[in-house]
């Protein structure tokens, strides 16, 4: 929380990637998950790769006001490429659900051994085609 008394813009970065690695898995097999993700598309990457952040788009909708229940983030894939792919969000109030946040992460898929990008794997881009839909930002 800042000094305005609600979820600061770096908290709610953070609350995205989050919520990014809950949906998809935890990148380079990287932390010790402790559920199943909705899609394993990050698990499994191989040992090298990374999924680094191309750029982010953020809209502030509503002040996310801080809250003792967890704020609600839905996610899911707007576009796929060669070698990586873009992932959208909502972030909804826990308690009233109101529309805080739209936002858009663009993720390049890079294999650190070759210092190369690493193309998605048809399994991949199935994984992730299960999960499409259109960017929140075209809707309005």
């Amino acid at each position: 929380m800042d000094a305005y008394g609600h979820i600061n813009n770096v908290e709610v970065l953070r609350l995205l990637e989050e919520a990014r690695i809950r949906a998809f898995g935890s990148p380079a097999h990287t932390g010790s998950p402790v559920g199943e993700p909705l899609a394993p598309l990050f698990n499994e990457l191989p040992r090298d790769a990374q999924a680094l952040v191309v750029e982010h788009r953020v809209r502030y909708l509503a002040s996310l006001e801080y809250r003792d229940v967890p704020a609600q983030v839905d996610v899911w894939v707007t576009q796929l490429k060669g070698a990586g792919l873009t992932l959208a969000y909502e972030l909804r109030d826990g308690v009233d659900g109101t529309r805080c946040v739209i936002a858009e992460t663009q993720l390049a898929f890079f294999d650190t051994a070759s210092n190369r990008l690493l193309r998605l794997t048809q399994h991949q881009r199935d994984q992730a085609a299960a999960h499409r839909a259109e960017s929140p930002f075209r809707t309005r």
